[in-house]
């Protein structure tokens, strides 16, 4: 068992390499770069560095998104730090891609035909622009007639969102409405409103 100066040093080591990786280090890649004995013990120090953060009231944590750990700084230092750099690319991205960006993550693996269908709108060039963003990539071909492409999310996706694993995303409570449903659900709500109204005005002409 290590003793409480072998384990701060350990630590020390995790957070040095931590601070110098530019993408997401897996457990196993961890252990190895900082010369400990395995994921299981990488693991472990990065919750003993992390709890050494949280009770100095840090602006870091050790997170793990993407398939590993990177060191981040915490969400509320974001408009601070926006002022500094360059927004990264994906935060400037148009409501048409996070839309057909949210529509690949939920229901990958998805052909095109099925995200113009809950857009309601082409999506070709979008896909494009996802693409050479690296946020999704071609993950197959379908059976169907002229073996369209099959699309799904990245690792630099998970990295983007700060999100360990796809499963980790929001849960979606109800389904997609197509573009039709969504303007007929619209509709609905129109003239629900219309009516109340109008039952609204004639109490208060009898009245």
């Amino acid at each position: 068992m290590a003793s409480e100066q072998e384990t701060r040093a350990e630590i020390s080591r995790v957070e040095a390499v931590l601070f110098l990786m530019k993408e997401p280090c897996p457990s196993r890649k961890l252990a190895t770069l900082a010369g400990l004995e395995d994921g299981v013990r990488a693991r472990a120090l990065v919750k003993k560095l992390n709890a050494r953060y949280e009770a100095a009231r840090s602006a870091f944590r050790a997170v793990e998104v993407g398939g590993g750990y990177q060191l981040r700084t915490l969400p509320e230092f974001a408009p601070w730090l926006f002022r500094l750099q360059e927004a990264p690319s994906e935060a400037r991205l148009a409501r048409s891609a996070m839309e057909t960006l949210a529509i690949i993550a939920y229901e990958q693996p998805v052909l095109r035909a099925t995200v113009e269908r809950v857009r309601g709108a082409r999506c070709g060039d979008v896909l494009r622009q996802l693409l050479e963003k690296d946020l999704i990539k071609i993950v197959g071909r379908s059976e169907e007639l002229g073996r369209p492409f099959i699309y799904g999310t990245t690792k630099k996706f998970l990295q983007a969102f700060g999100l360990a694993r796809i499963e980790d995303l929001p849960h979606r409570e109800y389904d997609w409405a197509t573009a039709e449903e969504a303007n007929q659900i619209v509709e609905e709500i129109v003239e629900v409103d219309d009516e109340v109204a109008r039952e609204r005005a004639g109490i208060e002409k009898e009245a």
